[in-house]
């Protein structure tokens, strides 16, 4: 149950998203408070990861050099592109919507390209788990209660956020087979992205990182909900099959509604109560499986 523990701590790492930047209260546009996070998190598993290059001869890699930079490459553009696309999803049709959307469409669309990838559906027991988690996720937001006009603009914003994140789940989980540790996956993925995020965060405006609480936002995302949250992430995902992380990672929602209740003194309806119930039933279904069939793969590298 570690790898199932590791995935679910890190989840509980990005729950506490909405919480910080709600409490730290800057004037920051998301687009900056992202840049910066990326920046900072990203720019510490980079190190990590070249300080373990340093330490550790690297094994020998498997399969083609041309398709391993695709992983990489595959793996960057979905650390990148997620932010800007579940930021104009929400924009466009709210928070509640945008968030159902993209994580919803995530562990959908991690379960076909790994379908595809190793030329089996998902387990059954995965499906019904995630219609589940899905469903709970769904009652929780709120988005079930009555009819709203969405943009499609918005609606595939927030898909492609999801499908971003498939993709720099699956190309860590291809390199991590291909003999890679889940440090240098994650160190990579987000140093390169750290890197690019920098001129963003820049035209985005800084001003807000002088202040006392725009840098603890700042500091608590970065080392938190990205650098920690990702290894813990990484170390999951290079003992469980995507699909498991992929589903997860919904208890992501779950916690972040806990948060709202006990730091935020926020409500909660009924539906939204029998949301999290469900939400918790699919997330204790997927992680019997994951403990019974994958716990032999804790040899993998780390």
């Amino acid at each position: 149950m570690r790898p199932v523990l590791a995935v679910l701590a890190a989840a509980l790492c990005f729950s506490t998203t909405g919480t910080a930047q709600a409490v730290a209260g800057v004037d920051a546009s998301p687009i900056a408070v992202g840049a910066a996070r990326i920046a900072v998190g990203g720019g510490i598993l980079g190190l990590l990861a070249l300080a373990q290059t340093r330490r550790a001869p690297r094994p020998p890699a498997a399969g083609p050099r041309g398709t391993t930079i695709l992983l990489v490459a595959l793996g960057v553009t979905g650390v990148l592109a997620y932010q800007p696309l579940f930021f104009a999803g929400t924009r466009d049709n709210g928070v509640a919507v945008g968030t159902v959307v993209a994580l919803g469409s995530a562990p959908i669309a991690t379960g076909l390209v790994d379908a595809v990838r190793l030329r089996r559906a998902p387990p059954p027991r995965w499906t019904a788990a995630t219609a589940v988690a899905l469903t709970g996720v769904a009652l929780v937001s709120g988005v079930t209660g009555g009819a709203v006009a969405l943009s499609p603009a918005g609606l595939l914003a927030s898909a492609g956020a999801g499908v971003s994140y498939a993709l720099y789940t699956i190309g860590g989980k291809s390199l991590i087979e291909r003999g890679w540790t889940s440090t240098r996956v994650m160190g990579t993925a987000f140093g390169i992205a750290a890197l690019a995020s920098v001129p963003l965060l820049v035209a985005s405006g800084t001003a807000w990182l002088a202040t006392p609480n725009g840098a603890a936002l700042a500091v608590w995302l970065g080392v938190v909900t990205t650098a920690v949250a990702y290894l813990l992430f990484g170390w999951g995902l290079a003992r469980l099959s995507a699909v498991t992380v992929s589903t997860l990672t919904l208890a992501e929602p779950l916690a972040a509604t806990v948060l709202g209740l006990l730091a935020l003194h926020e409500h909660l309806t009924p539906v939204s109560a029998a949301g999290l119930a469900l939400l918790a039933l699919g997330l204790a279904l997927v992680s019997v499986p994951s403990r019974r069939r994958e716990a032999p793969d804790a040899t993998s590298p780390a």
